[in-house]
């Protein structure tokens, strides 16, 4: 699976076979191909553009068109088992809203994002006072889709807020094995370049929690 994103990876680990997916802003469906091909999952998909979208139905993908800050209201309470948003939250208008969102219509959700902790992108501020160029954070400032980036500790906290369960979570880096950490580690801000995160309602409904040794390896 080395043409996949490393993210990828790690969702394909802990996504159950056969399981309910709905997959948030999918693109061209890469990951939500990957995982009906590896897992059998019961697929769907939501993607803002309509190339993506087309590219998804050529792919004989389930996917609709729709926008992550107002559609996902259209679906109802626990509908899946799991939603992903993979390297999108940061692109949303809403992400405390989407969040709250993932966790309504599904038992668990799957984040990953940028950290803007990252050590090298606090170099850049500092160093060169302009902002970073990584490889999680490649656009320039004027062209990028990302409006609301966080650290983890910024993310850490809003699950918080939220009352979110953070059940797993790990650090990816390009081009090697994700790294199991835990978030709340004032190091783990600094050294993760991006991370992903497992996450559940506190009390909430939710399907049998996954063995320790499958959440990430």
């Amino acid at each position: 699976m080395s043409e996949f994103r490393e993210d990828f990876r790690e969702i394909l680990r802990l996504v159950r076979p056969g399981a309910r997916v709905l997959d948030v802003g999918c693109g061209e469906g890469a990951l939500l191909d990957l995982l009906q091909r590896e897992k059998g999952v019961d697929g769907r998909g939501i993607e803002i553009s309509s190339d993506g979208v087309a590219a998804c139905l050529a792919k004989g993908l389930a996917v609709m068109q729709g926008d992550a800050d107002r559609d996902l209201a259209e679906f109802p309470p626990h509908a899946f088992d799991y939603a992903i948003l993979s390297q999108t939250l940061q692109a949303v208008r809403e992400p405390k809203k989407v969040l709250s969102d993932l966790l309504r219509l599904a038992d668990r959700a799957i984040v990953s994002l940028p950290n803007f902790g990252y050590w090298r992108v606090r170099m850049a501020l500092l160093i060169k006072g302009r902002m970073p160029d990584t490889r999680t954070l490649p656009e320039p400032w004027w062209a990028t889709s990302n409006i609301h980036l966080c650290t983890l500790r910024d993310f850490t906290a809003l699950c918080a807020d939220l009352g979110l369960r953070i059940e797993a979570a790990a650090a990816l880096e390009h081009g090697r094995p994700a790294r199991p950490i835990d978030p709340a580690r004032p190091l783990e801000n600094w050294r993760a370049e991006s991370a992903l995160f497992l996450l559940s309602r506190q009390g909430g409904h939710a399907a049998e929690r996954p063995a320790e040794g499958d959440l990430f390896s």
